[in-house]
């Protein structure tokens, strides 16, 4: 696939019904994977207070427009996955702007966290 990566975070809070009892996790989860892009799935991503945490990394061609991976943080309801969803179908960073609201979900983690993630 040569479009977007998601990296999504399903550790100690994001996905975790404890943490968000009014968001349907399986069912974003689900939503993510029909979509266009490549999904991996990851135990952690250490930004807990933000959870749940997407990273959409950016395609060949977004990477060589300058595009780096743009975390976002609260991704927690239908209409915030959904605008994830337009974003990658869209080209995702490099290639388009996020939609509506989604910016305001972008957050930068800590260098360590970066690196850790290998993103």
């Amino acid at each position: 696939m040569s479009g977007p990566t998601l990296t999504v975070c399903r550790g100690c809070c994001c996905g975790r019904v404890e943490k968000h009892p009014g968001t349907d996790h399986r069912a974003q989860l689900t939503a993510l994977q029909r979509g266009t892009a490549r999904v991996r799935v990851v135990d952690c991503l250490d930004a807990c207070e933000r959870s749940n945490v997407v990273v959409v990394s950016p395609s060949p061609a977004g990477r060589a427009a300058g595009a780096r991976p743009v975390w976002l943080g609260g991704v927690l309801d239908e209409e915030t996955t959904a605008d994830v969803l337009r974003w990658v179908a869209d080209g995702g960073p490099g290639i388009a702007e996020p939609p509506d609201f989604l910016d305001l979900q972008i957050f930068s983690p800590s260098r360590r966290v970066r690196a850790e993630a290998e993103l």
